[in-house]
Parts: structure tokens; sequence; C-alpha cells
């Protein structure tokens, strides 16, 4: 995660300032206990505040209609990722009350891919051949800012993510590094259990592939 790519607005219109001010207020998620939910306990711990004092939907916000809740007063807040973040900016003029890319959550890993321990003993090619693609796909949206903006922009229906022109020239972008940084990894699972999504600690390292995965050499654009 990158600043400005998880972040909580509210309206310009709107009494509350301070992360403080949402106490008693209902803070929009897409989703139940999931990882912007995470992020915002996380983030309103940290900040003093007990996140049994902020309200969170009963039902869920999908994220194209989420800025319609806000306007509609359904909700406090709302917690948006990109490109839904600079959708509301520009649409709503939706001011940020809070990046969440900060504390024990700064750089905090948001997404990533698994597969079973079997697959992956049983097609380790295919595993590799798949990491290398996803680090020439990472290696293009770090050098080639215009590429990552063609391709949000083609992507089939606002529901999914597509977004004017105006709107990819300036929306925060994530990273996506290739490998996995166990220490990172494991604040995650800390967290969880911190927040009561997971009933016992975790230990992350169990579950990783091992650095020998991560050697693309044999595996160049030109291999068959």
């Amino acid at each position: 995660m990158q600043l400005g790519a998880q972040v909580i607005f509210t309206l310009p219109s709107s009494r509350i300032k301070t992360l403080a001010g949402l106490q008693g207020h209902v803070l929009g998620v897409n989703a139940e206990k999931n990882i912007d939910y995470l992020l915002d306990v996380s983030v309103l711990t940290e900040n003093g505040i007990k996140s049994g004092g902020v309200k969170f939907p009963t039902q869920p916000i999908p994220f194209p209609v989420m800025g319609q809740a806000l306007q509609s007063g359904k909700i406090a807040a709302a917690t948006m990722p990109e490109p839904f973040a600079s959708l509301a900016e520009q649409q709503l003029g939706a001011v940020t009350l809070a990046d969440l890319n900060q504390g024990a959550t700064q750089n905090f890993p948001i997404e990533g891919y698994v597969v079973t321990k079997t697959w992956a003993a049983s097609h380790p090619n295919t595993l590799k051949r798949f990491l290398a693609a996803l680090e020439q796909g990472q290696e293009i949206a770090d050098t080639n800012r215009a590429a990552v903006e063609q391709a949000f922009e083609a992507i089939k229906g606002p529901q999914n993510g597509q977004v004017p022109p105006g709107i990819a020239a300036v929306m925060a972008l994530d990273t996506y590094p290739i490998g996995v940084d166990r220490a990172r990894m494991q604040r995650v699972a800390d967290v969880m259990y911190q927040f009561g999504l997971l009933p016992s600690r975790f230990v992350v390292s169990q579950m990783l592939l091992s650095r020998s995965f991560f050697d693309f050499s044999a595996y160049s654009t030109s291999s068959p």
C-alpha cells in the first residue's frame, strides 16, 4: 500500500474534521471485517480512538456506490481505494480525513496470490512462469505510467474499476513487489489477531514459498 491508495473521506460540508469525530457515526466499508475494516480499526486505535465507538455498515456497500452512500448521508465517512477515491474527489469534492498508510499499516500488504502446497509442488514450472510474468508487468507499471493509465481506461465497466482519462492521470498507484517480505506479511497476521479476525496468533512463514521460486533467470520472454 502507498500514500493515497486507501483513504477515509468525508464531504466538505461534514462536521467531522478529525478521526475522533467519527465516534458514534457510521464509517463505510465495502464488506464486513475485510482489509479496509482492518486498516480502519488499526488507524483509529493508533490515534487513541476505540474502534467500538465507531459504527460500520451492517450490509456491504460496493465501491461504485460508496460515494452515493456518503452523499446521501447513509454513512458519515467512506473508506475507498483507488480509482474510487479519485473519482469521489473529482465528482463529489470528497476530502481526506485520514490516509490509512500510516503507523502499523504503513506499506501494508493489501493483496496477493495463493495456491495450495500440493499444486505448487506439482506445477513448479507453471508457477515460476506466472511469477515471471508478474515481474514483467510490475516493471512496466513502475516505469511506464502511461501504460498503467491506458490499462485502467480499457477495463470494461466502472464496476470493475474502469476510469476516465482525467482520473487515470491523477490516481495514486500501488506497488506489486515480486517475492514475499516475511516481516510485512507477519504484520498482517498480527494485526488480524489484534482485532479479532484470527482466533490465535498465526506464523506466516509456514505458508510462504522458498526464495528459489523467485529466480526467473530461466524464464525470459523468449522462452518457449
